[in-house]
């Protein structure tokens, strides 16, 4: 018998993005919950034109949003998305194929690959080609760190395997989308940092953001991306100088 799915897709002004990660998921999912902060756009009355479920709740950060929606899934299988994602027809084949197996799917949770967009055209470098996240899991076993930047399922005490199928991510609609985005994770971050940099310094403010620069261009064959290498690159750099100005900012303002 097969094991059922439910889908969770968080959102917030995803109006562009909205109905290509839920037409990607339609076959595959009885169980499709949209928990949305808010929207000021028409994210949720795109949404409601598909057989959801729509629950709105306010943001207190992306780990705390999916901690909670995942108690909310009807069933014990759960695929969360970002709507800025799509499931690829191979993924779905492949999670189905796990749900109807004789015994249940071998791991509490499992990682998945993601090929990136940006100004179309994928990103195959720039440190951007070997991402992937938990996003397949047991609704009862897995849970997100409290990070405000690149949470991630707590992987201590269970069992974690590997999907071959992968997601589609259109992580950044424009370059002044991916500028505010950066800004906005810069922020983030800074929360996340306060704690271990108790003192900025120059190493912080020019050291770090120069050897991402180069780790991302150089060492992670960015330039094999040309232009777009570049830029993805240097805004890479410029969002971990962001970080440490900002953090600075509040030791300063203490």
């Amino acid at each position: 018998m097969a094991r059922s799915l439910s889908v969770i897709i968080t959102t917030y002004n995803e109006a562009d993005n909205i109905a290509r990660c839920l037409e990607s998921i339609l076959e595959l999912a009885n169980d499709i919950l949209v928990v949305d902060s808010f929207s000021t756009d028409k994210t949720v009355e795109i949404a409601r034109r598909y057989p959801v479920r729509v629950l709105e709740r306010k943001y207190l950060g992306p780990a705390n949003q999916k901690n909670w929606a995942i108690p909310q899934a009807k069933h014990q299988w759960v695929l969360l998305l970002d709507a800025d994602e799509m499931a690829t027809p191979a993924l779905c084949a492949e999670i189905k194929t796990l749900l109807v197996a004789d015994q249940a799917p071998a791991a509490d949770a499992y990682w998945i690959g993601r090929d990136n967009y940006f100004l179309n055209q994928q990103i195959r470098f720039s440190g951007w080609q070997g991402d992937r996240v938990i996003r397949f899991f047991h609704r009862d076993q897995a849970r997100y760190n409290e990070l405000q930047v690149h949470e991630e399922i707590v992987t201590d005490g269970i069992t974690v395997d590997s999907l071959s199928g992968r997601l589609d991510h259109y992580t950044f609609r424009s370059l002044d989308h991916y500028l505010d985005k950066t800004r906005r994770y810069a922020h983030w971050s800074a929360q996340d940092h306060s704690k271990r940099t108790t003192r900025v310094g120059y190493f912080h403010l020019f050291g770090k953001p120069f050897f991402r620069f180069f780790k991302h261009f150089v060492l992670q064959q960015g330039f094999r991306d040309g232009k777009v290498g570049l830029m993805v690159s240097a805004i890479m750099a410029w969002g971990v100088f962001l970080r440490y100005a900002f953090l600075l900012e509040q030791q300063k303002n203490k």
